[in-house]
């Protein structure tokens, strides 16, 4: 059974769980009620939890810039979804695109969808639309126009995340496992459609963008590393909705994918620091709450196809590697990725739809297997499908940034970026 697709499912529970569900339109009260709080859960993962995790990581003269960017989206993109984005990721379409059946929120009311109601579903994949390009922001943080980011955000999350979401999630979308397509990638949570799609367009936007002037030659170190750590909390307690909450469903599925998800968050952040301790001769709480995400990030796509100790696996190696992608590679190439947007996301995305198609375990869930399990051909659509939104994300973005600096410019002035963005763009200060 395809959780994303929205096909509705006979209310089965109705025969045996009257008390359990509404009898009149067959939504279970359980099911949507938690579907709902992963929904809020999620929300938090913006703001505050990611606002307040690249907010700590900038200077502090473009803490509220930062903050900002994350904040409109939870604004911005919501009344983009509502006219035309849920009709283009989840109404019926072709292998790429969604169509206009849900145009403006026609036809999505309190009906089930499965055991939820479609205002549910509908609500709570929105949260993922509002957190994935507010990730792509950490890669340019400090130097892009406000004017260009949002117009950058638009043509990025219509032209790129919406077909994403419909080809990997939608019905009859090219890499959705469960509904014929051409290739089934097990992504539970979205690690293509969310980390993959927004690490790598990350990549090419600080490519395009440049350095941030002083870049090598003056420090640019956190200014507040508390408000880092507690926004990287609260993304960990948040993701639990993210994962557990795809599931949408009060299962042991559900169980499953919140239990892989902590064990993996837990195993990323031994596997960074043990890496850079080794190397650098400290562990330090900002290496360690960035594991933590990369390992969030690695056993999204994972969570409900993997067993626990599997999961463990999934966050040492994501750990580590991440690790290496911020702390060498970046460095030997000397791209000016602010906050490590591709980093974490983009390399620890890959990890992730990787190693799902090395783990799928039948007994997480049936008919889902992996490489482990004697199924290679699995194992090569989610390599095919991550590689697939790579030349996607990469392709698009470049031309997206290209169109965003015609119309309007991408960056600020060198004055303004001098001063701080916080006053130059947004006319305040954080700390007067």
């Amino acid at each position: 059974m395809n959780r994303r697709t929205m096909k509705y499912l006979p209310a089965l529970a109705l025969l045996c769980f009257p008390a359990a569900a509404n009898a009149q339109d067959g939504v279970d009260s359980g099911d949507n009620a938690w579907v709902l709080v992963s929904s809020a859960l999620v929300l938090l993962m913006t703001g505050p939890g990611l606002a307040l995790f690249y907010g700590g990581l900038v200077r502090k003269k473009n803490v509220l810039n930062t903050m900002m960017q994350s904040f409109i989206m939870m604004a911005w993109v919501t009344i983009l979804w509502a006219v035309y984005g849920y009709s283009l990721a989840f109404g019926s379409g072709n292998a790429f695109i969604g169509g206009t059946e849900y145009l403006f929120l026609n036809g999505v009311g309190q009906e089930a969808s499965g055991s939820i109601s479609h205002l549910t579903f509908m609500v709570f994949q929105l949260m993922f639309a509002i957190i994935t390009p507010a990730l792509i922001t950490g890669a340019f943080a400090e130097r892009m126009k406000f004017t260009a980011m949002l117009v950058f955000m638009t043509l990025w999350i219509t032209i790129v995340y919406f077909p994403m979401a419909h080809m990997v999630w939608g019905p009859g979308g090219l890499m959705n496992a469960f509904d014929d397509g051409a290739v089934p990638c097990l992504d539970f949570a979205g690690g293509t459609v969310v980390h993959i799609s927004s690490g790598v367009s990350a990549l090419v936007a600080a490519l395009y963008i440049g350095k941030r002037h002083g870049y090598s030659s003056e420090p640019m170190l956190p200014h507040n590393i508390v408000l880092a750590f507690i926004g990287a909390c609260l993304l960990w307690v948040g993701w639990f909705g993210f994962n557990a909450g795809s599931a949408l469903a009060a299962n042991g599925l559900a169980s499953a994918a919140f239990v892989n998800t902590h064990f993996a968050a837990a195993a990323a952040v031994i596997g960074w620091l043990a890496t850079e301790w080794m190397r650098d001769g400290k562990p330090s709480i900002l290496g360690g709450i960035t594991g933590a995400v990369a390992g969030l990030v690695a056993i999204t796509p994972a969570s409900g196809f993997v067993t626990p100790m599997a999961s463990l696996i999934i966050g040492l190696l994501a750990g580590g590697i991440c690790y290496f992608a911020v702390a060498v590679v970046k460095g030997k190439f000397g791209y000016d990725d602010s906050l490590d947007a591709f980093g974490v996301h983009g390399v620890g995305g890959t990890i992730g739809a990787i190693t799902t198609g090395v783990f799928a375990s039948n007994a997480v869930q049936e008919g889902s297997t992996g490489l482990l399990e004697g199924n290679a051909g699995q194992f090569f659509n989610n390599f095919l499908g991550a590689l697939l939104t790579w030349i996607l994300a990469a392709v698009m973005t470049f031309v997206i940034l290209k169109i965003t600096d015609k119309l309007v410019g991408l960056r600020v002035e060198k004055i303004d970026e001098i001063v701080g963005l916080d006053i130059a763009e947004q006319g305040e200060e954080a700390y007067s």
